[in-house]
């Protein structure tokens, strides 16, 4: 089994090679002023007192419809319909193990900054719990809104149109969450035991960054790739793997967390509100396992996207959703059950200040001058340039049940990221979710910021991110293992 002394080679000079790279190569403060309380017309009560571990643990679940209004802005196009499908927001209520756990997943391409802050605040107003232990996520569609008060408020203030940012739908949705916890509360059912599973997804995740020249990337390989050229390179360095979580009463499936890397457009700027392959292939896993709900959350998938596989035809979306639908299937075959209670749940966090970029403060000159697509790519890192300044950190957490990990995380992390969470714990059932906070946009590892590309010269953060992350990593794992063997 590969193993090796993190702390030391964290210390050692690696000549020229990131302590990422190197881990890869060997195994392939919130803000208040916008809290939503829930339901200040309704006769719903919040039980608020924090709940204290009562040795049984139990679930609830919940799933809204995150679909906005036609004639709304979506990201980049103004929305002229919806899919048969939608946008959701699922997720569910973990409770028993010291105050609530919220995790949440929707279908939307991000939500930054205080947007975070409000979700987390409001959705532990409605769980009795902190905003500490609730985790917000995003599957990354693009066909979606985009979610950022910090963006809408700049803009405001600037006198310039809110456009995409206008958040007046994503309050709404809040609520509408809000309520679904509050009855998801009242609906709690026992779980006893936990399935962990895993398999590969075949011939959809592929690296955008396999185009090199002289050490630095010459063209990005996207989520849609119409150059034979590109197609025909290999496919790169992804984490193959689904991996599922499942929580269970007994022989009931109650809930299926799902966790994999890739970017989830197999071609957008619609005008169509959809949520993609991995949206459909959630749908047909939920056809398939009925009982439970079927909850997805995106892997670090930064630098990972379809290209390979997908010129962007439109008949390949459902094919990109068969594949990864299979793979999730032969994940579910694959599930082993463990009995499980309160005792061996665990939520950890680490909070980490990120190191902010000089140049992202080139946007506030720029963004009276442009709209659309850039105002859409921009705002929320300017949004997150100003907030790091100011001191705001972002939470790493980390849901430990039994011998699962499963790590949350902020902005677009590269893939090296989830892979190198696996490989210090390889003895660990390991699975990553980011597109957490999204306002750090891309985080790369140090050597991709000497390779440029286009998600370099997107990233509002530095090289040193890497160490920050890694460390914050080691650390959650330290306390882990410090309370294994704590008598």
């Amino acid at each position: 089994m590969y193993s090796y002394k993190i702390e030391s080679e964290m210390k050692k000079d690696v000549s020229r090679r990131s302590f990422l790279t190197t881990i890869i190569t060997g195994v392939a403060a919130a803000t208040t002023a916008n809290i939503i309380q829930p339901f200040e017309n309704s006769s719903l009560h919040v039980d608020m007192e924090p709940e204290k571990s009562s040795g049984e643990l139990k679930i609830g679940i919940f799933d809204v419809d995150a679909t906005p209004p036609i004639g709304s802005q979506l990201t980049y196009d103004r929305m002229i319909n919806s899919s048969d499908l939608g946008l959701r927001a699922k997720g569910i209520v973990l409770t028993g193990a010291g105050k609530p756990i919220v995790l949440c997943a929707i279908d939307w391409i991000g939500i930054s900054n205080e947007s975070q802050d409000v979700f987390k605040q409001s959705l532990a107003v409605a769980a009795g719990t902190t905003p500490e232990r609730v985790a917000v996520h995003t599957v990354h569609q693009h066909d979606a809104p985009i979610c950022d008060f910090t963006a809408e408020r700049l803009l405001k203030e600037n006198n310039l149109p809110v456009g995409c940012f206008d958040g007046s739908f994503a309050r709404i949705v809040i609520k509408n969450i809000q309520e679904a916890i509050i009855n998801a509360n009242k609906e709690l059912q026992p779980v006893t035991e936990i399935g962990l599973g895993k398999a590969p997804i075949y011939e959809v995740a592929s690296n955008r960054r396999v185009d090199r020249v002289d050490g630095k990337i010459r063209t990005m390989r996207g989520s849609s790739c119409k150059d034979p050229s590109l197609r025909d390179k290999p496919e790169g360095l992804i984490d193959p793997d689904v991996s599922l979580i499942s929580f269970w009463n007994k022989d009931n499936p109650l809930a299926v967390l799902s966790f994999y890397a890739t970017h989830p457009q197999s071609y957008y700027r619609t005008g169509v509100a959809n949520p993609d392959f991995p949206g459909i292939a959630r749908f047909l896993r939920q056809l398939a396992v009925p009982d439970a709900l079927h909850v997805h959350f995106n892997g670090a998938g930064g630098n990972i996207a379809a290209g390979k596989y997908n010129d962007g035809s439109r008949e390949n979306r459902l094919l990109l959703a068969k594949k990864m639908a299979d793979g999730m299937e032969r994940a579910w075959r694959d599930t082993r059950k463990y009995p499980v209670s309160a005792k061996n749940v665990k939520w950890t966090t680490e909070a980490i200040l990120l190191p902010a970029n000089p140049s992202t403060a080139e946007i506030e000159k720029n963004m009276t001058t442009n709209e659309g697509p850039y105002l859409a790519n921009n705002m929320g890192r300017l949004g997150w340039y100003k907030r790091t300044l100011e001191g705001k950190t972002i939470d790493i957490g980390c849901l430990t049940v039994n011998e699962a990990q499963i790590f949350f995380m902020p902005g677009e992390l590269f893939v090296e990221y989830q892979l190198a969470a696996k490989a210090m714990a390889p003895d660990k059932f390991v699975a990553m979710a980011a597109y957490g906070d999204y306002g750090p946009f891309y985080i790369g590892t140090k050597e991709a910021y000497r390779e440029g590309g286009y998600e370099i010269v997107s990233s509002p953060v530095t090289e040193e991110a890497e160490s920050i992350i890694l460390q914050a990593i080691m650390t959650i794992n330290g306390r882990l293992e410090n309370s294994r063997i704590r008598p």
